[in-house]
């Protein structure tokens, strides 16, 4: 069953789906949850908190999804192609992901913004998510490492400066296909060739 938290972070998503940010309002969300607007202020601090912690939610749940990927694959080598499908899906799919990880945020979307004090929020959850969420450059990053971290082991000997390169290189591309669109399956076979082209360089 679904926290109180977790079905108002829901509510906000589908407010989200038809409303600007801005016009979204913090008793409708409530009344959509279930819950009481109190509820709602006690978990997000206000609607700053609350953008905050959608934000953040897109950015954990995006480099889940990254992890999923690069576990999904029998062979390691398979790992930049299955994230590059996982990052070109979720862009497409998700407007707080690409905003995360273009930097381009309109006024449909909350924008992240760090509280100007240290949060105080007894909720463990709110304070995470009011440390802040990653800029776009730092989230590739936090991607990129992961595949090198997953392509270190089946290639000991390779350069590791390569390797960072080869994988943010592929990263870059899955983000060149998620917001100019290609034929369905595309993306994966070219990644494959880059990876192999660098490989053999």
């Amino acid at each position: 069953m679904p926290t109180a938290r977790d079905a108002l972070l829901d509510a906000a998503l589908s407010a989200l789906a038809t409303l600007p940010w801005s016009a979204v309002r913090m008793v409708d969300v409530a009344s959509a949850a279930g819950v009481s607007r109190q509820t709602l202020y006690n978990e997000f601090g206000g609607k700053d908190g609350l953008a905050r912690a959608l934000v953040r939610g897109a950015a954990d749940g995006y480099l889940a999804g990254v992890d999923r990927a690069l576990r999904s694959v029998a062979d390691p080598r398979d790992g930049p192609a299955a994230t590059a499908a996982w990052t070109v899906r979720a862009v497409r799919t998700n407007a707080l992901v690409r905003g995360l990880l273009t930097g381009c945020w309109g006024e449909r979307l909350p924008r992240p913004a760090r509280p100007a004090a240290p949060t105080s929020s007894p909720v463990p959850a709110q304070r995470w998510a009011d440390a802040g969420t990653p800029t776009p450059a730092e989230l590739l990053g936090q991607v990129r490492d992961r595949m090198v971290a997953a392509l270190a082991g089946d290639r000991p000997s390779h350069d590791p400066e390569q390797l960072a390169a080869t994988c943010e290189i592929v990263l870059r591309l899955a983000l060149s296909y998620a917001l100019v669109p290609a034929s369905p399956g595309e993306t994966a076979p070219l990644v494959c060739t880059v990876v192999e082209g660098r490989s053999a360089g």
